[in-house]
């Protein structure tokens, strides 16, 4: 692994509420052990359990199939809560039907084109899954794996650290892979994720979490309206497959300029044509921070009509941000309603699609001896 990844290391980020839950609206109250039940069972037998846990104003449901960010509460200005991650209510849905609605995506988060590379002159053909493309591991990337769960509660922070080892070969990617992911929610409400692996051969990771938010609760109709700003003057244009083309281009004059908040719906119907590629936003935004050794501000989104907001800080050097473009009304969400294009929308740390093809972009190699380390914090507020 290059030197900048061998270095990052866990970090705080800005402090989001410090309002707890009871009764439907945020009052101050300590974080409370998570509680476990049994969600559903799998097709060969496996039990799949829901962990319930909350802290700091902030409530969250976590399954142990893929790590799924199940719901996600918090209170808007007037203190009252709603989920904001769009999602299921039963494991069938997840199972069958799910556009990776909260998991945890590896081992390789976005797409890898034509599902090959090659690392040290040896080539790897992975699983194709989109198109001609490998797509967030694989068709079954760690979002369809069943994690081992330990629940902890460490002074004021409470949380979960998931676990899978990724055998040699799977999907097609080389090493045994032990990854460990911690989901935290501290004393402020933020939930933070910390991410570690490591391997015994060669490999590439790009570990990254694949919530949709709808920051006015979801069901409520689309995102188009949240404001969005996102640390970056470069992107990476992509082909009609959604692959990079290698050169990051300047946001400036075009609708992926967001470095100043807008409205997500007011240039999303521009004829550009990436945008057209996407149908809608589907890219990589190459934050101006770079690789950093502590996680700073990537994005902030904010709902007009609830208040709330998110700030997404991560010391990764990319941020996708997918505007919801293709969901198509077939599912139907945890509200009981249909989900159609905008619902949601993902902003996903990462480093940058197809990197093991793209020498210019930032290493995802990892090598035995290192271990893969990136932090990511989201903070809630109203």
């Amino acid at each position: 692994m290059e030197l900048n990844r061998r270095t990052l290391i866990a970090g705080a980020a800005a402090a989001g509420l410090t309002a707890a839950a009871a009764g439907g609206t945020a009052h101050a109250s300590g974080g409370r052990k998570p509680v476990k039940e049994l969600f559903g069972t799998l097709a060969d037998g496996t039990k799949v359990y829901r962990w319930s846990l909350q802290n700091g104003g902030t409530r969250m449901k976590v399954l142990s199939y893929g790590g799924i960010v199940q719901s996600l509460e918090v209170p808007d200005r007037r203190g009252r809560y709603a989920n904001v991650s769009l999602g299921f209510d039963n494991l069938d849905d997840y199972v069958a039907s799910s556009p990776y609605f909260g998991a945890l995506i590896g081992r390789y988060g976005n797409r890898i084109g034509k599902g090959r590379f090659t690392l040290d002159g040896t080539a790897y053909q992975l699983s194709v899954n989109d198109g001609e493309n490998s797509l967030h591991g694989g068709a079954q990337g760690f979002d369809k794996r069943v994690w081992d769960v330990e629940p902890f509660t460490e002074g004021p922070d409470v949380g979960l650290r998931l676990y899978y080892t990724s055998a040699d070969g799977e999907m097609g990617y080389p090493g045994t892979l032990k990854v460990k992911v911690t989901y935290t929610l501290t004393r402020n409400g933020d939930w933070r994720i910390d991410y570690r692996a490591t391997t015994d051969k060669p490999t590439v990771v790009n570990l990254t979490s694949h919530v949709y938010w709808n920051l006015a609760g979801e069901s409520s109709g689309t995102i188009y309206d949240h404001e969005l700003s996102i640390e970056a003057s470069r992107f990476t244009p992509v082909d009609k497959g959604l692959i990079p083309t290698g050169e990051p281009a300047r946001v400036a004059g075009t609708p992926f300029d967001f470095r100043r908040a807008k409205p997500i719906g007011r240039d999303i119907r521009t004829a550009h044509q990436q945008l057209l590629y996407g149908k809608g936003f589907d890219h990589n935004w190459v934050l101006d921070k770079g690789i950093t050794h502590r996680p700073e501000l990537a994005a902030t989104l904010r709902d007009p009509s609830s208040g709330r907001t998110l700030r997404i800080s991560t010391n990764e050097p990319g941020l996708q941000f997918y505007s919801g473009n293709f969901l198509d009304g077939t599912l139907v969400g945890t509200g009981g309603n249909v989900y159609r294009q905008g619902d949601g929308l993902c902003l996903e740390t990462q480093h940058f699609p197809d990197s093991p093809n793209q020498p210019s972009f930032p290493s995802t190699v990892l090598r035995p001896g290192e271990t893969y380390r990136t932090t990511t914090v989201h903070s809630f507020g109203s």
